[in-house]
């Protein structure tokens, strides 16, 4: 489908959007639902029930609402289109999310929904459900003022993104080629600039495989998985240089503790500012070998997210959110960050891509995540004005 010729946005209609009348306290009270609906990654029912509380609110504000079944054991997607008098044609505005978190079920119990001075907590309200609750308030904040976005603009909300998108990536990369800009609404940099790059990542798959044994009547025929694997995540964590990071997060081992380990299993995670240098990390996990001869070794590559590096696309962006952001009389630097996000997707093939667009906050993944409630207002206002100008 042919993109069709556009003229400027009126500049008024941009302005109108940075004033409109967002309030932090109504904006707490939508977002409470949203916290308070747990959705981790590995619980599929809990992520689905996370996308139909998102896809009703989308839905009341009239977008047509698709629902993308998951697979490989994930949740669904929802992608919402929201009507535009030019249409549903190619070159619009794609508002980039995912709403599942990395905290259990259950963790409402330790975190829970809080308001404490100037900071709102609860498990994922920072990493992102309080940038992607803005964004959608935002659209609905320019219908009722009847403000038209400069493009056609979706939504695509996704399920997997914490651990690396694996079931989603492809639907992600199909859809951004149909638009023409991405707006990520993760959480902003700590003193509230946006992201314009992210580092590269690769995730790797360990396990050691060890002779068993009873540890009391026989230890020494046993050979232990586990020994062996903390061996290599010695070994792997001191490979961490300027060029590129080496961690391990996971780790499970053996059944009972009177059995020598049989099988062990970890996840490493390597992050590099660039591609060459990530692509070498890569490397020098697969070439990991085993330290004792009757231990076998086996690494396995995961998912990898690529390096983004800024262009001319994703800095004219840049360039529109800072003159909205001084207009609003505050001020947004830029810069690539680690962590990755799906931005990396989109900003690798080379579309627009404007990250980091979500609220300010802190103690992301932990039990005192949170957000700063005095980013609402002018974060959900800049985010009008992105829909109104790009």
């Amino acid at each position: 489908m042919q993109k069709a010729e556009r003229l400027p946005q009126d500049q008024a209609e941009a302005q109108r959007a940075l004033a409109l009348p967002f309030e932090a306290e109504a904006l707490l009270a939508g977002l409470r639902p949203w916290v308070e609906c747990e959705s981790p990654t590995f619980d599929a029912e809990a992520v689905n029930r996370m996308m139909s509380l998102a896809a009703r609110d989308l839905a009341i504000l009239g977008a047509r609402i698709e629902r993308i079944p998951g697979r490989m054991g994930y949740g669904d997607c929802v992608r919402a289109r929201f009507p535009h008098p030019d249409g549903e044609m190619e070159g619009g505005i794609l508002v980039l999310a995912h709403l599942d978190t990395v905290h259990p079920v259950g963790t409402l119990g330790a975190l829970p929904w809080r308001v404490e001075g100037e900071r709102a907590y609860g498990p994922g309200i920072c990493d992102m459900k309080g940038g992607t609750f803005l964004a959608l308030q935002a659209m609905a904040a320019m219908q009722q003022a009847g403000i038209c976005t400069r493009r056609p603009v979706s939504f695509l909300l996704t399920s997997d993104e914490e651990v690396g998108s694996p079931s989603t990536r492809d639907v992600i990369e199909a859809e951004a080629a149909r638009h023409e800009v991405v707006l990520v609404p993760e959480p902003a940099r700590p003193d509230g600039g946006v992201v314009t790059g992210r580092y590269a990542i690769a995730r790797f798959n360990l396990r050691t495989t060890g002779r068993p044994s009873h540890a009391g009547a026989a230890l020494s025929d046993g050979r232990s998985a586990i020994r062996e694997m903390c061996r290599q995540i010695l070994a792997i964590e001191a490979m961490t240089t300027e060029a590129a990071t080496f961690s391990v997060g996971v780790l499970q081992g053996g059944r009972w503790v009177n059995c020598v380990a049989t099988h062990c299993d970890a996840e490493a995670l390597s992050m590099a500012k660039r591609q060459e240098d990530l692509d070498h990390a890569v490397g020098r996990m697969l070439a990991l070998q085993s330290g004792a001869g009757d231990v076998t070794l086996e690494v396995r590559r995961g998912v990898t997210r690529p390096v983004w590096e800024p262009d001319g696309g994703t800095m004219g962006l840049y360039r529109t959110a800072q003159r909205l952001a001084s207009q609003l009389g505050f001020e947004i630097g830029h810069e690539s960050a680690g962590g990755g996000s799906d931005g990396n997707f989109t900003g690798a093939m080379g579309v627009p891509t404007l990250d980091g667009l979500g609220v300010r906050g802190g103690g992301i993944h932990t039990l005192q995540e949170h957000l700063l409630i005095d980013s609402l207002v002018p974060r959900a206002r800049l985010f009008a004005g992105l829909l109104a100008s790009v």
